[in-house]
């Protein structure tokens, strides 16, 4: 890795064509996961100072740890280290603050656990770049350096241009979980339906009516119950197959 002086000017032509074709590659991308791995191959490779890279996502009401598309095992050994710890840059950087950087963990005192076994295992620099995705998602690119000073001002200029483009690539994550869990629920509804118009000799529309009347009785989603209906299964009586 070169010296953090040797950084790429945010104006050169090298530099504006990689970002370009990066962003093309995203939204050309055939998964989520190609996406934010192009993205975590962009930060190592347009970075100097950058040893490795990944993309921390904490989200759910217990705040579970992700870490997507690390360019080594470090990154994630990173975020559990910070999921232990409580602290750390990349919390920081999902949690709020736009841009997160430290020049050398040795001397660090923001985050004093964090700092201590990081640097146990080489990593001395690091930025973090907070992600605005979804709703009550945190999100966090987060770049690893094992020098001292790795990172320039201009190294903070161009990552938060990629981290805009792991952004879009967060939410192209969320709108098709969002899109599969809809195809789901649509499978279980008709799961349920057919159960009911076997059972009661009803027809579809009947069917989907009695659904919702249960779950309005009941405050539960439809989906839920239809899930709880598939799960519980036919009756005894629906069962038997022969006389």
């Amino acid at each position: 890795m070169s010296s953090p002086t040797g950084s790429a000017s945010v104006r050169s032509p090298s530099l504006v064509t990689a970002l370009a074709s990066l962003a093309a590659g995203v939204s050309a991308a055939h998964s989520a996961d190609e996406a934010l791995r192009a993205v975590t191959t962009a930060v190592v490779d347009l970075l100097d100072g950058a040893d490795s890279a990944d993309i921390l996502v904490i989200s759910g009401r217990t705040k579970q740890f992700r870490s997507y598309a690390a360019t080594s095992a470090l990154p994630r050994e990173m975020d559990d280290l910070q999921e232990q710890v409580g602290e750390g840059p990349c919390l920081e950087a999902a949690r709020g603050t736009t841009v997160v950087r430290a020049d050398d963990l040795n001397t660090e005192t923001r985050w004093p656990d964090f700092c201590s076994g990081a640097t146990n295992v080489g990593v001395i620099s690091m930025l973090s770049f907070k992600l605005y995705t979804a709703p009550n998602v945190l999100a966090a690119l987060n770049v690893f350096g094992k020098a001292a000073n790795a990172f320039a001002d201009r190294d903070e200029e161009v990552g938060l241009m990629l981290a805009t483009n792991a952004a879009v690539a967060l939410q192209m994550a969320n709108s098709r979980e969002q899109f599969e869990s809809a195809l789901a629920s649509r499978d279980i509804i008709g799961q349920a339906k057919g159960m009911i118009m076997e059972r009661f000799r009803i027809d579809a529309v009947q069917a989907f009516n009695l659904l919702v009347k249960l779950s309005q009785d009941s405050n539960t989603p439809v989906a839920k119950l239809s899930g709880q209906l598939v799960e519980l299964g036919p009756s005894d009586g629906e069962k038997q197959t022969g006389p």
